[in-house]
C-alpha cells in the first residue's frame, strides 16, 4: 500500500521546532533575494525509520553525508548561498576535514609553567588555516544555514518547509537532494508505542514511502531547477530507472551512481542525453572529490536553465 503525501503530512506530526525553522529560512531566502544572489538546498545523509514512538530500534542506511557536505563546499565556492539540511551527526561543510581522531593528530600541547597552549601540528597549519578562513568568510557573509534531521518524517517536513521558502527566488533556487531517503516506512499510527517485546521474533509490515518528488516540482517550487540522486547496485538498471524517475516526475537532472563506483564516477542523466564524469586513479590518489566536477557541471546547467527562464519572462 502507497499513501499519498497529503496523508503522510496529515498522519505525521511536524517537528516541534518548525515554527523556528520557519522563520529562518524565510529570513534566509529574502535576503539572498534582495541581494539577487542563487541559493541552493543541499539535503545530506541518510533517514532513521523508527519502530517505535518511544524509539529504541529503527532501521536506518549507510549514508554519512560525504557527498552533500562536500557539494555544499563547492557550491559556495561557486557563489552560492547554500541551506545544508542534513542528518544530526553526519558529515558537515568545513568540518568534515576534522572528524574523529584527526584533529586530535593535528593539535599539540605546550606546556608553559602552570599553563597549556594548544597549537596546530605545522605539517597541518596550511590545511587547517585554509579550511577555518573559509569557513570564517563564508559565515561573515551568511551563505550558509544548517538544518538537521534524524527521522524520515522530520525530513519530509522539513523538505516541504524549505521548497515553500525557496519558492520565492523561482528559477534562482537550486535543489540538490543527495540525502538517502529511506523508500520503507512504518506509518505513526501502526507504530508500537513502547519498545518492541524481544521475547520472539517481530513481524513488522513497511509501507512504500510516497514520493515527494512529484508535488515539489509541481506545486512546492515549480521554478527551481531541481536534481535528484539515484544509487543502483546493479549497473543494468541504473541508466533505465534514472531515465524513469527523470520522465514521471519531470525536474532537471539525475545524477546516477553505483555504489561500488560513486566516489569515482557518475554519470548525469538529462532529458536530452547522459554522459559521465569521472576522476582517474592518479586523481582519486591525489584527495580530489568527484563533487568538484558534479558541483561545475549542475552550476552550468542551472546558468542556462536562468537564461531561459528570463527570456520566456
Amino acid at each position: 500500500m502507497v499513501s499519498t503525501w497529503e496523508d503522510f503530512f496529515a498522519k505525521h506530526p511536524a517537528p516541534q521546532d518548525l515554527t523556528q525553522t520557519e522563520s529562518l529560512l524565510k529570513g534566509f531566502t529574502e535576503k539572498h533575494l534582495k541581494e539577487n544572489n542563487k541559493v541552493v538546498l543541499v539535503t545530506s545523509g541518510g533517514t532513521m525509520v523508527p519502530l517505535e514512538h518511544n524509539t529504541v530500534r529503527f532501521v536506518d542506511n549507510f549514508s554519512a553525508g560525504f557527498r552533500g557536505s562536500a557539494s555544499a563546499e563547492y557550491f559556495l565556492e561557486s557563489g552560492y548561498a547554500v541551506i545544508f539540511m542534513y542528518r544530526l551527526k553526519s558529515l558537515e561543510p568545513f568540518t568534515r576535514h576534522f572528524v574523529g581522531h584527526k584533529i586530535l593528530d593535528m593539535l599539540s600541547v605546550k606546556e608553559d609553567e602552570d599553563k597549556h597552549a594548544v597549537t596546530v601540528v605545522p605539517e597541518y597549519t596550511q590545511k587547517v588555516a585554509t579550511v577555518l578562513q573559509k569557513y570564517k568568510e563564508t559565515m561573515q557573509q551568511g551563505k550558509l544555514i544548517h538544518i538537521s534531521f534524524t527521522s524520515l518524517a522530520e525530513y519530509l517536513w522539513l523538505l516541504r518547509t524549505a521548497c515553500q521558502a525557496l519558492a520565492c527566488l523561482k528559477d534562482k533556487a537550486l535543489l540538490y537532494l543527495a540525502a538517502a531517503v529511506s523508500d520503507f516506512y512504518i506509518p505513526f499510527d501502526k507504530m508500537s508505542e513502547h519498545k518492541i517485546p524481544s521475547n520472539g521474533p517481530p513481524t513488522i509490515s513497511l509501507q512504500l514511502v510516497p514520493k515527494m518528488l512529484e508535488p515539489l516540482v509541481n506545486l512546492w517550487v515549480p521554478e527551481a531547477f531541481v536534481v535528484s540522486f539515484k544509487l543502483e547496485t546493479d549497473e543494468n538498471v541504473l541508466i533505465s530507472k534514472a531515465r524513469s524517475a527523470l520522465n514521471k516526475y519531470k525536474h532537471n537532472l539525475v545524477v546516477a551512481n553505483m555504489l561500488q563506483t560513486r566516489k569515482q564516477q557518475v554519470i548525469i542523466v538529462s532529458k536530452q542525453n547522459d554522459y559521465m564524469l569521472s576522476l582517474t586513479n592518479e586523481q582519486l590518489s591525489k584527495g580530489e572529490e568527484i563533487e568538484k566536477l558534479i558541483v561545475a557541471d549542475i552550476v552550468l546547467k542551472h546558468k542556462q536553465f536562468s537564461l531561459s527562464a528570463s527570456k520566456v519572462r
